[in-house]
């Protein structure tokens, strides 16, 4: 063979390998999808607020009647067990006059008493036993709020059912594109990501309005709500 032949041959075959290493580079069609994938959670946890405020002349006065108040109600939590009841803040405030400045100095306010808040967190997965005990606690307690939400094992159970759910939406989908283009296909990314509803809230008047009997409760359900994003590869 002469020598220009086998230059000839070998740019041949580099163009070959180069043309090859040029198709394996180029980057195979995507196509990005969305799917979701929902669960119902029951709203077996509640939360409450419960707090006494009362004013007096002076601050020792008002803390001795707040606390007893609060250390009554505390008593009557303590057969709850299935309650859990703690201490969650007491702050006091002065109590401001509206006389002149000219009566009263600098600012034309003067001190003319005190007020004090004292408040309980209630929390329960036994709802009723918690509708009994706020029914109780307002003798002398009022309650500023009430929230209902899924216990934290109710959310993990469901938030696998629907991220089931969705990794199953989004392989349907994958399927559907690919069948209807005649490819297969390989997945190249996916993202997953949860939320979940929010949790019912009851505050102010609603919960003044409550009897002293048993408060009535429906805890309902949340929504647990999964989004699946990715990209799969388009390939023959």
């Amino acid at each position: 063979m002469t020598r220009p032949a086998a230059w000839t041959r070998a740019t041949m075959a580099l163009i070959a390998i180069v043309s090859l290493n040029a198709q394996a580079a180029e980057p195979l069609p995507t196509v990005e999808l969305s799917a979701q994938g929902t669960a119902t959670a029951a709203n077996d946890l509640a939360r409450a607020d419960a707090y006494f405020e009362a004013s007096a002349d002076d601050p020792a006065a008002v803390a001795q009647k707040v606390n007893q108040v609060m250390a009554a109600a505390l008593k009557t939590a303590k057969p709850y067990t299935t309650v859990s009841v703690k201490t969650a803040g007491t702050s006091t405030w002065p109590i401001y006059s509206n006389a002149s400045a000219s009566s009263a100095g600098k600012g034309g306010q003067t001190i003319i008493g005190w007020r004090m808040r004292s408040n309980l967190s209630l929390e329960s997965t036994d709802i009723p036993a918690l509708s009994r005990l706020m029914g109780e606690l307002q003798a002398t307690l009022a309650i500023g709020s009430l929230q209902l939400m899924p216990a934290p094992a109710t959310v993990l159970a469901a938030n696998d059912a629907a991220t089931r759910d969705a990794l199953k939406a989004f392989e349907a989908r994958a399927k559907l594109v690919t069948d209807t283009l005649g490819r297969k296909y390989r997945l190249k990314a996916l993202n997953i990501n949860d939320h979940g509803g929010p949790a019912p809230m009851y505050r102010g008047r609603a919960m003044a309005s409550m009897a002293a009997a048993p408060a009535p409760i429906e805890a309902g359900d949340s929504t647990i709500t999964v989004q699946v994003n990715g990209t799969i590869e388009l390939i023959d």
